[in-house]
């Protein structure tokens, strides 16, 4: 494994899962918590914005960083999650639909590996992971502010809506994953 920067970005950004959900979910910190856990999230949530920028305009992409990159978002973003429903911040119906869309595409993913067949992310998958991780911010702040609130719940229902539309996309795009090569 190449341990270029874009990999160490994307190493960090596990590593802080722990933090933030521990801090998160024990008030370890009282008052603090909910803010030092949001702090945490964000500088996570930007180490993904760099180390894909980092990596394609350096030409340091790797087999590693293809792989674990989008692993960490998805255990960032899933964690954080899971956290906001036992805070009762959002509804466990709209986790599982976001979850089992990550579910899908990952099985998706083996398969078309076991063909050798690449499949690149999508501009839907990016917006859908952008609107879900601001999503994820505007929840823990949950500042006590009825325009607060109702953006909270405008971004909620896109990032809900992302993740369809890009789990639709990315089936109807590589629906030819899906498809036996072998005769029965």
């Amino acid at each position: 494994m190449q341990m270029n920067l874009p990999n160490k970005l994307t190493l960090f950004r596990v590593i802080l899962i722990p933090f933030f959900v521990v801090i998160l979910m024990t008030n370890c910190l009282g008052v603090a918590s909910k803010w030092v856990a949001l702090a945490i999230f964000i500088v996570a949530s930007l180490t993904d914005l760099l180390d894909g920028k980092i990596a394609r305009k350096y030409g340091l992409v790797t087999t590693f960083g293809k792989f674990a990159d989008p692993l960490a978002d998805k255990i960032l973003v899933i964690s954080a999650m899971i956290c906001l429903v036992e805070l009762g911040l959002i509804k466990s119906w709209i986790v599982i639909i976001i979850v089992a869309r990550e579910f899908i595409i990952s099985g998706f993913r083996i398969i078309a590996a076991e063909k050798s067949i690449v499949i690149a992310a999508s501009y839907w998958g990016k917006f859908k992971t952008t609107f879900q991780m601001v999503m994820v911010i505007m929840l823990i702040a949950d500042i006590d502010n009825p325009v607060w609130q109702t953006i909270a719940l405008i971004i909620t229902y896109i990032a809900l809506i992302l993740t369809i539309v890009s789990l639709i996309d990315y089936i109807v795009k590589n629906k030819e994953v899906m498809k036996d090569t072998k005769e029965a």
